[in-house]
């Protein structure tokens, strides 16, 4: 298994599209056996999934995400935890302890999402600027 954390300052980093590091955490029989801090070289938004495909990442875990960021994600097969703060080596290990506290339903409420799919309607109102 092989996880992935936005990450800024050992915390997660809140916003996947503008992230510029990420910390790989490999992981065998629940434990982490090694981690390391990996630039994005300026790869944003969509290109970040692929960036994680080809290092061949699993899971990530992270703050704030757009739904085209989410889809790309789910396409790669990377399963994402989102909606997650604080500091970043603890969410692997409550990850792994099936403790993580995240949102499924995370979003980036910066900018307009355009046919999002959350499943529900009740999750609209508030991501109507006008814009």
């Amino acid at each position: 298994m092989k996880i992935a954390v936005t990450y800024e300052n050992g915390q997660v980093f809140q916003h996947f599209g503008h992230t510029e590091q990420f910390k790989f955490y490999e992981v065998e029989a629940g434990k982490v056996t090694a981690s390391s801090v990996v630039s994005t070289n300026g790869s944003g938004h969509g290109a970040l999934a692929g960036f994680l495909k080809a290092a061949q990442v699993d899971t990530l875990i992270c703050g704030g995400i757009g739904g085209g960021a989410r889809t790309a994600l789910s396409e790669a097969g990377i399963r994402l935890f989102g909606g997650v703060s604080g500091d970043a080596d603890k969410a692997v290990e409550a990850l792994l302890a099936g403790s993580l506290a995240f949102d499924p339903n995370v979003k980036c409420s910066h900018h307009e999402e355009s046919g999002h799919t959350c499943g529900e309607h009740g999750c609209g109102e508030h991501h109507h600027h006008g814009a």
